[in-house]
């Protein structure tokens, strides 16, 4: 299976790629379908109350409703494009439950619609410091913080034993300091597993370029991808 070859065949027609956004009314999931529209791309923006978000509408953008949840509605929401981004959460549900509800339905849906590539965010800290040692095993490491991190954890477990080599997955992982208002400097650093070193932040704007080169030109698989500036 050559995704990246797929992907940049795709890649050079005249309409782009098309691209189904999980979660595109958040602060991530608006960078990252405003950075596809500038590349020409054709997104399709799902969200669960498309009535709140109706701004996303626009040129090169379909607001869809759509539960990333329920591999039917991900299979019908996703049939006809190259790739996917779950950038989505649910902060009424605990977290392992919804990540991994998420990731099974994930595999199933896009493996029925026929897509191949996906990428899911993390968190940072689920990453390591130093080998087999994660930010969230730190001594005192708070327990509310850790329920958060686990279901990541769970997540990635999960599309590691259950994503068939059909599915070219990827989670792209932000540092802690994920700063909607910084500017964008139109470059990105990254590590596979560990946090990059230095002070470890990353605006919006630079994390969805991150991202969108990971969509157009695939070079990392089944690994956490840490990204920072």
């Amino acid at each position: 299976m050559d995704i990246e070859n797929d992907i940049s065949k795709s890649n050079s027609d005249s309409n782009g790629l098309r691209i189904a956004v999980f979660g595109a009314g958040g602060r991530v999931g608006r960078a990252a379908v405003a950075e596809a529209v500038t590349r020409g791309h054709r997104v399709t923006a799902v969200v669960r109350d498309p009535a709140a978000h109706r701004d996303l509408e626009g040129a090169g953008v379909t607001l869809v409703r759509g539960d990333a949840t329920d591999a039917a509605s991900v299979a019908a929401v996703a049939a006809g494009h190259d790739a996917a981004l779950h950038a989505a959460a649910r902060l009424d549900l605990p977290s392992e439950e919804y990540f991994t509800a998420a990731a099974k339905a994930l595999v199933a849906g896009l493996a029925e619609a026929g897509v191949r590539r996906l990428l899911t965010l993390g968190i940072a800290t689920t990453l390591e410091t130093e080998p087999g040692v994660r930010l969230m095993d730190a001594p005192g490491f708070p327990a509310a913080w850790r329920a958060i991190a686990q279901g990541h954890v769970a997540e990635f477990e999960l599309l590691t034993a259950e994503a068939g080599p059909e599915l070219d997955w990827l989670m792209v992982v932000p540092p802690l300091d994920l700063n909607a208002e910084a500017e964008r400097t139109g470059g990105y650093r990254t590590a596979v597993g560990t946090v990059v070193e230095g002070p470890g932040r990353v605006g919006h704007a630079d994390l969805a370029l991150a991202l969108l080169d990971e969509i157009e030109r695939p070079r990392h698989s089944r690994v956490q991808l840490a990204v920072s500036v």
